[in-house]
């Protein structure tokens, strides 16, 4: 049921309630006998009275109690009367009015139930327009005046009534009650009201989006993934107590760019709004790592590669160092006619194609990414025979030079620091028969 339904229901309900007058006409002389401890000053206030009740236009309906409070100030209606402006400033969604006049109610009778309702009804109207503490304390008083009572149903309201109001008036004063401490900025208050409003209704993204800004403004580590998924929620939900289309337009590039500020990166992204849409709070096991926590998986995962595989975590690093900014200087102070650890690659061209001088070779940087050479090894003479194309060789060397663009670094390696060579189909050495000895005469 919609704000908008309660307060036409509830005035409904009342508007029933306060119909005090005698349906019969005066005689003439006659005093009305409305309620033996209430008495009409004269048959003119009854007949304003009597034509306020059939009017059914807020708008004229306020100028005729207007006209009542002018005509006759000091009345023993006075409590119908503040009820019935009231009720009529809020079918005209006056709520500045409506409040003043429930103050004055209140003040006579702190528990009038219709007086706490309106107040509560319109504390977020009021306060988005003044922003006034009194504003809250205002709806605070009213929301507890209406939850202590919430078990007993309001004068002239039948059971049946009550079951019907119950359920949404007692939501709305939870909800009430996040919205203040949420202004106030008690966040632990603002989250417990919130999480029991959802409880009791859980398709409110309204108050998923409030629930969320709470949380995140907690500003606990640890707590941000449930804030994400509550902003995820307001961003998502369709149904009754959706948010309008384009407040949810803008609650989902919030989100978005939220959680790219906490995971790093988009990735998982549609995981988190599915759940969302799927779930009216986070499922079992929900989480989302934040970027220090990947940046560290990624790191112990990177040192543990390393450790494992120290040739092509070698090649990586040199080969991030000559294509930066300050690779010259590097391949000067650190390579440059030093012995480098084993490295190891696969052979991409022989020079020549047998017994060669040079190997040209794709290096292993753990991407798997054998196609282009990017080292060059260069003997002082010629291996045995020939390998093919694409075999595994590693090798310890010394750098004479490189390009950075593309890369290529320019290896002298001596024949027994190569590893994995095997010389095969190299032509097998000629062998010539000796002469046969001269016949001696």
């Amino acid at each position: 049921m919609s704000l908008r339904t309660h307060k036409y229901l509830v005035a409904a309900v009342i508007a029933g309630a306060i119909s005090l007058a005698p349906a019969r006409m005066f005689g003439q002389g006659d005093a009305p006998a409305a309620q033996p401890q209430h008495q009409w000053k004269d048959r003119a206030e009854y007949d304003l009275f009597d034509s306020i009740q059939k009017d059914t236009n807020p708008k004229t309906k306020l100028e005729k109690l207007q006209q009542w409070e002018k005509q006759y100030a000091m009345t023993e209606w006075i409590d119908a009367r503040r009820t019935l402006l009231l009720t009529t400033y809020a079918a005209l969604n006056q709520p500045k009015d409506a409040v003043n006049e429930a103050k004055e109610i209140l003040a006579a009778n702190p528990k009038d139930f219709t007086a706490l309702y309106y107040t509560m009804y319109f504390t977020q109207a009021l306060y988005s327009q003044s922003q006034t503490p009194d504003v809250l304390e205002g709806g605070e008083k009213a929301a507890q005046g209406i939850l202590a009572g919430i078990e007993t149903p309001p004068p002239n309201v039948t059971a049946d009534q009550w079951a019907k109001l119950r359920p949404d008036i007692e939501l709305m004063a939870n909800v009430n009650l996040g919205f203040i401490a949420m202004q106030r900025k008690s966040w632990d208050a603002a989250e417990a009201s919130f999480n029991k409003t959802l409880q009791m209704n859980p398709n409110n993204a309204q108050v998923d989006y409030w629930l969320g800004t709470v949380i995140a403004s907690e500003k606990k580590l640890d707590k941000l993934p449930t804030a994400l998924f509550y902003f995820a929620r307001a961003a998502t939900y369709t149904g009754q107590g959706e948010l309008p289309a384009e407040v949810k337009k803008t609650a989902l590039n919030y989100v978005q760019r939220q959680y790219k500020n906490f995971h790093g990166s988009d990735d998982g992204f549609n995981d988190l709004l599915a759940a969302a849409k799927a779930n009216p709070t986070p499922p079992a096991g929900f989480t989302i790592k934040n970027a220090n926590e990947i940046a560290a998986a990624a790191a112990q995962s990177e040192e543990e590669w390393t450790k494992s595989h120290p040739e092509q975590a070698l090649w990586k690093s040199i080969k991030t160092a000559l294509t930066g900014a300050d690779g010259a200087n590097y391949f000067a102070m650190s390579m440059k006619d030093a012995q480098v650890p084993t490295l190891k690659g696969k052979v991409v061209k022989l020079e020549p194609a047998t017994k060669p001088k040079t190997i040209e070779m794709a290096m292993d940087d753990g991407t798997g990414n054998f196609v282009v050479a990017d080292a060059t090894l260069k003997f002082e003479t010629p291996l045995a025979g020939k390998v093919e194309e694409g075999a595994e060789l590693s090798f310890e060397g010394v750098p004479e030079s490189y390009t950075a663009n593309p890369l290529m670094v320019i290896f002298n390696v001596d024949k027994e620091k190569l590893h994995g060579w095997t010389g095969k189909n190299e032509p097998a050495p000629v062998h010539h028969r000796p002469a046969a000895p001269k016949k001696t005469q």
